[in-house]
């Protein structure tokens, strides 16, 4: 039988730019700390793993869960292969090659910019290493192929009219046309409900399965086993049977249900470990995402570990995978982008919580570049020709046209909105999505990414856009999850980001090197407020909550006390009186008394209860505000009024000049532009008005992005 044998212990690492070894152990990374810290950026570079192997004669594969970007293996100093790409697993064939008692493996992995593989720029570090592990695996002379996705077994269920059928493709190595092959089907209590015995070759088998228990998300997510087995290999391969439909007008079904997915978005990396985290952590981020009660979850913006899918799987979670093609697309990474989405696909289209392909994020960003289209109709072509059984999906950049030719490419289309945050109100998102169902009636939309910064050391009585505060995160995911419960047609929406995460390009709110947009702090330590209004909405779970616990000290008089719950009445207690409230999810007591010293404040519902303790201060500390001067690219766009133009601010109509004059902005363009932003040329239309300029031929900006752009410098003060 084959053997997996873990080989994560004692490698000798040496890290770029040295000459010295030390010993770790995997999962590893090397950008857990400066990947993290916004400093002085991070190493990107190339690193190398050494081990030593036990020599053998049989049949070997070496199985590299995941090296980020770009690695290449070494037997002996004879290169045995190479690997681009960060996201996913690859196999080596180390036959032959393990000659010598003791025979040398070397890993050189490099996260070192590569304009040729995926991704080259993102919102997220991108940590170096081999961060999920190595192993070996040993394998008869007659086996299942491990070479695609480390089993050789594809399991599809198909529903043919009122008949389920359970497709078994196989892929054999070494066997003969004398050989059989027992494939056998088993329930969750290992019961073997059908078994058959096949000539062993590569190819389909097909079994009949009658009235199977469906797979029914996290209200019954039914897994079955099929067991496919030569003389001496055997694969196991867990499968559940599903249909998934989605309409323009009524939204997602699950087999045959109507089931609104209520989803989160995920980064695989934790505070102080990166991405070197183990199947605990996984495990973990799934519990908080079942608590929280979502039904789903996009794990962006790449392949993620095999563990989390099997959670998935076995949660009732569904899943939107995706590939890292993001934010700036080139025709010299095509080729690199079908081979993650063939690796995905290949090494993932077994897990049943997957209901859909991602082939591609925010690539309009500075609007459409030549050759987009084309290379994304061709990633979506491959997609259904690997597996034509699930759909495929695009998210947009907020700016991109409603009528744009790439919302016709995939069966699905999410757009990632942060009106409220980056750029416009509330209200902005009532009319886009206005504009979107007038122009596309026929198109199945959601929302792929919203969210806000929320910062929990950051407390104040009125939040706004901007002041990063935890407040202001509970209040514009208040406005979201309204809008989107109203919005029937829509298939579902995915927080961004359930919870906090490495970026070492970012320095926002006073915080460096990470995105704090989740609803759960980086270690998974704390459940900020907006983590519980969305329980509030999501679960069946009943609690009560009071919101703005970490705003414990408050100036003596009359303070606002916010709760979130499940149900439908709560009590207030707080400066001895006792008030009862009726509503739904959210709860408001306005005036409510605060005097110095401890102020103890209760709240129940049901047999639920919570309780704080607020002390009165004569003023609010200081440290609960944002310090003045630190960088920020969020603006209160509520105090724009609507139709009227500021000279004192900047607009379109000033000259690029000075526009660039100005600190802000020059740090803006700088952000997005990179290098060339520092190209002599800019000097050269300096005279120029910046209306004027976008009016020649080769400007590719469209009318969206012209009126945030136009209003947005009307926030900044000349």
């Amino acid at each position: 039988m084959r053997s997996i044998q873990s080989i994560n212990q004692g490698w000798a690492f040496t890290p770029s730019g040295s000459d010295g070894t030390v010993t770790v152990d995997l999962p590893h990374t090397w950008n857990n700390l400066d990947g993290q810290d916004g400093t002085n950026g991070y190493v990107r570079d190339c690193a190398t793993y050494r081990k030593q192997l036990e020599g053998t004669d049989g049949t070997v594969f070496l199985e590299v869960l995941a090296a980020n970007s770009v690695a290449k293996v070494f037997v002996n100093g004879v290169e045995a292969a190479r690997h681009r790409g960060g996201y996913s697993a690859f196999y080596v064939d180390l036959t032959g090659r393990l000659v010598r008692a003791q025979n040398e493996l070397v890993i050189e992995v490099s996260n070192a910019a590569d304009e040729t593989v995926y991704p080259t720029m993102a919102d997220f570090t991108f940590y170096g290493g081999l961060y999920r592990g190595v192993n070996l695996i040993r394998l008869p002379a007659k086996h299942f192929d491990v070479t695609e996705n480390g089993k050789g077994v594809f399991v599809a269920p198909i529903k043919n009219g009122d008949k389920w059928m359970l497709e078994i493709d196989v892929k054999v190595v070494g066997t003969e046309a004398s050989d059989k092959m027992t494939v056998a089907l088993t329930d969750a209590a290992g019961v073997v409900l059908q078994e058959v015995t096949v000539p062993a070759v590569s190819g389909k088998t097909v079994l009949e399965v009658k009235d199977p228990v469906l797979w029914q998300g996290v209200g019954n997510p039914c897994l079955y086993t099929v067991v496919c087995r030569l003389e001496e290999d055997e694969v196991k391969v867990e499968t559940g049977f599903r249909t998934i439909e989605v309409d323009a007008e009524k939204g997602l079904y699950l087999n045959g249900k109507p089931l609104k997915l209520k989803g989160v978005s995920r980064h695989q990396d934790r505070e102080n470990m990166g991405n070197a985290i183990t199947f605990k952590e996984h495990a973990e981020d799934v519990d908080l995402i079942l608590e929280v009660g979502a039904n789903a979850v996009r794990l962006a913006h790449y392949q993620q570990n095999d563990d989390f899918y099997t959670l998935c799987d076995r949660k009732g979670l569904l899943v939107w995978a995706e590939v890292p093609v993001i934010s700036r697309f080139s025709k010299k990474r095509q080729a690199n982008a079908k081979s993650q989405l063939t690796e995905l696909i290949t090494q993932a289209r077994n897990h049943p919580s997957i209901f859909c392909w991602g082939i591609a994020n925010e690539l309009t960003i500075g609007g459409e570049p030549k050759g987009l289209y084309e290379a994304l109709v061709e990633l979506n072509a491959l997609a259904k020709r690997l597996d034509s059984s699930r759909l495929t999906t695009i998210a947009q950049v907020s700016m991109c046209p409603v009528d744009s030719r790439l919302n016709a490419i995939t069966d699905l289309v999410g757009y990632n909105h942060y009106f409220g945050w980056y750029a416009g109100t509330y209200k902005d998102l009532d009319r886009w999505l206005q504009k979107w169902r007038a122009a596309n009636p026929d198109k199945k939309l959601c929302l792929s990414e919203y969210g806000a910064e929320g910062i929990v050391r950051y407390q104040g009585d009125d939040p706004v856009p901007g002041d990063y505060s935890e407040g202001y995160q509970a209040k514009y995911h208040e406005n979201y999850i309204t809008r989107i419960n109203a919005a029937e047609w829509m298939w579902g929406s995915f927080v961004w980001n359930m919870y906090d995460f490495g970026s070492a390009m970012r320095n926002e709110g006073g915080v460096r090197g990470r995105n704090n947009k989740g609803l759960v702090t980086f270690d998974r330590k704390l459940k900020k407020d907006a983590f519980y209004l969305y329980k509030a909405y999501w679960s069946d779970q009943p609690f009560v909550y009071l919101a703005g616990r970490r705003y414990a000290k408050r100036p003596i008089g009359e303070t606002t006390i916010k709760v979130y719950s499940n149900l439908p009445e709560v009590t207030l207690r707080a400066g001895g009186k006792e008030m009862t409230q009726k509503g739904d999810k959210v709860f408001v007591f306005p005036g409510i008394a605060i005097a110095a010293g401890e102020n103890v404040v209760t709240v129940a519902a049901g047999d639920c209860r919570d309780e704080v303790t607020i002390e009165g201060v004569s003023e609010t500390p200081a440290d609960y505000r944002l310090p003045s001067g630190e960088p920020s690219m969020v603006r209160n766009w509520f105090n724009e009024k609507e139709g009227e133009y500021d000279p004192t601010c900047f607009s379109l109509n000033d000259k690029v000049g000075d526009l660039l004059d100005n600190a802000e902005i020059k740090a803006l363009i700088a952000k997005f532009a990179g290098k060339k932003a520092n190209s002599p040329l800019i000097g050269l239309l300096r005279p120029f008005r910046v209306r004027t300029l976008l009016k020649l031929p080769f400007v590719k900006l469209n009318d969206e992005m012209v009126n945030y752009a136009e209003r947005y410098l009307q926030t900044i003060k000349k």
